[in-house]
């Protein structure tokens, strides 16, 4: 006979069914015709944020907005905090923001219990490559300047901000700055040449060519330079890295070959797939149970790396 509890689950699993067929189809009517190199990229930035607000922010986690090293930031304090994770938000270097990364970032600040920093990093065509390199390094500079030990310091990133998380990590590692206890990458767009994308019709979000659009913004005439395609820089003696993809995204061959390149070159390295997800499902914290899941093996994966520094 069914127990009680295995009809509640079988319920349960029904529901997130329905509720991600949901999400899938109102993603692939109402973000991907948007995220378009038809549309201006100032409709762009304004569209991302108004889809932000469809999504939800974790209970009880104070927020405040202030600058560090100059770069605009917003701030998720979880009482008690124990760490810090500076997060650099997605959107193709050309759109996104914290507030449309509010979801993400402050479920992640919940799971971990870390101060989550988030930088507005500045965007092309008005500022391509290194502008948002140099954002993200001034912050972390600027986060070691207020006392924050390496040891109990996180790099995290999804999508555009994945890729820039690594090449954050390269340009610290090249002046010799000390490097974080470990990163965290979702969906990292790591190659900005498209030389090898994945071929799925499943994508619900990203498109060839909006990618071509972002990275000739970005990247200008040479977008697989190592700055602007972390995955052809310096991999060597990186802290650990964890990668979480969708199955169904177009950029997932970049997360299989940054994970190999990693190991090969010493660096720990491992990646999840999460099956029939899309791109940058984490977004989706607090509604999505695979959302949530994932983000709690990410704050497992970040208490795993912290060094108790008290001791």
């Amino acid at each position: 006979m069914t127990s009680f509890v295995d009809r509640i689950s079988r319920a349960q699993s029904g529901t997130q069914q329905i509720l991600a067929g949901a999400l899938r189809q109102s993603l692939a009517m109402l973000f991907k015709p948007v995220a378009n190199p038809r549309f201006s990229v100032k409709t762009q930035r304004r569209w991302m944020d108004i889809m932000a607000k469809t999504t939800l922010v974790a209970r009880d986690v104070p927020s405040h907005d202030a600058p560090l090293g100059d770069v605009p930031c917003r701030h998720y304090a979880p009482l008690n905090a124990r760490g810090t994770v500076l997060y650099l938000h997605g959107g193709g270097y050309v759109a996104g923001s914290p507030e449309s990364h509010r979801s993400v970032t402050s479920h992640l600040a919940k799971f971990a219990n870390a101060r989550v920093v988030v930088p507005d990093y500045r965007l092309a065509p008005e500022h391509a490559c290194p502008a948002a390199i140099e954002d993200a390094v001034a912050v972390y500079d600027a986060l070691l300047a207020e006392g924050v030990d390496p040891a109990t310091l996180v790099i995290a990133g999804d999508s555009a901000g994945g890729g820039l998380a690594l090449a954050t990590l390269q340009a610290l590692k090249a002046k010799k700055t000390a490097l974080p206890s470990s990163t965290i990458l979702i969906s990292p767009w790591v190659d900005l040449s498209l030389n090898d994308l994945f071929d799925t019709d499943r994508d619900i979000m990203l498109s060839p060519a909006w990618l071509a659009s972002a990275a000739d913004a970005y990247g200008g005439e040479d977008p697989a330079r190592p700055a602007c395609s972390p995955l052809n820089g310096d991999l060597t003696g990186l802290p650990p890295v964890l990668i979480q993809a969708g199955s169904d995204e177009i950029l997932l061959n970049d997360s299989h070959r940054l994970c190999s390149a990693l190991n090969d070159a010493g660096t720990p390295a491992r990646l999840q797939v999460h099956p029939q997800r899309w791109h940058d499902f984490q977004l989706h914290a607090g509604v999505l149970a695979d959302a949530d899941q994932a983000l709690m093996t990410c704050a497992r994966f970040i208490h795993k790396h912290w060094k108790d520094v008290s001791a």
